[in-house]
């Protein structure tokens, strides 16, 4: 069996009704960058805070979130949570914790896409 030899970028396709309101909510909430727009594609990409990865953004009168979920990394969930809830973002219940492990907390975009904070508890 062959073995594909993969580079080390990702893009993570999310499924959105505007483009540019997503790139917005994107900017101001996490601070992603936008990458450009291609109007013509319908289609926008931003980076993320990590390096090589990008999320791709593509428009969808009626978008239907998928099974993929970012999960972005952070130093402190308590605080970054508390930020995004002040921000008005919406949290699908309770940070969860596994001693030792990890603490995640699942949140939304604004067209219902799953997203993830996890901060590492094993340092």
């Amino acid at each position: 069996m062959a073995v594909v030899s993969l580079d080390n970028t990702i893009t993570l396709a999310l499924s959105v009704r505007d483009r540019h309101a997503a790139v917005d909510w994107y900017e101001k909430t996490l601070g992603f960058q936008l990458l450009y727009h291609a109007d013509e594609a319908g289609w926008s990409e931003m980076q993320t805070n990590t390096e090589g990865v990008t999320l791709g953004f593509g428009e969808q009168a009626e978008p239907a979130p998928g099974n993929t979920v970012p999960v972005f990394g952070v130093a402190d969930i308590k605080g970054a949570r508390a930020a995004l809830e002040d921000a008005g973002v919406r949290f699908d219940g309770e940070t969860e914790t596994i001693e030792g492990m990890v603490s995640t907390a699942t949140f939304y975009d604004p067209d219902g896409n799953a997203l993830m904070l996890a901060q590492d508890l094993s340092k």
